[in-house]
């Protein structure tokens, strides 16, 4: 398990999947089909659990400077700058049952903040798990922004 610091806020673009799991990939799918092709945007994975315990999954990506005014009906989410646990899976591909341990583990730890999410970061075919810090555990790194 490793430390990564967003020092900005990131805003994306995301389509929220039918269903979880199996509407994942065709979040992926979809966004990526409305969106212009663009080497340097990033994608994500957002998520997290409702009271009634169902997992509501959004696929993300980047707004770029570029981007045209017609996408501006998507819905959209910001990924908030500031600490978070992370665990790196190369080839997750080939493990997708890594990530859903990676998740497992990284919200074990107490210094996780319980309103937070779930994130991951596609890089090429890796990808980075990630939680955000609770706020009492964000001082420590002179993030706390409050």
């Amino acid at each position: 398990m490793d430390s990564f610091t967003f020092q900005e806020d990131v805003k994306t673009y995301c389509v929220t999947a039918s269903s979880f799991p199996e509407g994942i990939q065709a979040a992926h799918e979809k966004l990526q089909a409305l969106l212009p092709q663009n080497d340097r945007r990033n994608y994500y994975g957002v998520s997290w659990k409702t009271q009634d315990g169902s997992i509501i999954y959004k696929a993300a990506a980047s707004i770029m400077d570029t981007d045209g005014t017609e996408l501006s009906n998507l819905e959209t989410f910001t990924i908030k700058n500031g600490p978070y646990n992370s665990f790196f899976i190369a080839n997750y591909a080939e493990n997708l049952d890594g990530i859903k341990r990676a998740f497992d583990l990284l919200l074990e730890q107490h210094e996780v903040d319980p309103n937070g999410y779930c994130l991951e970061w596609y890089i090429d075919r890796d990808v980075k798990c990630m939680v955000p810090l609770g706020k009492e555990y964000q001082s420590f790194t002179g993030l706390n922004k409050e």
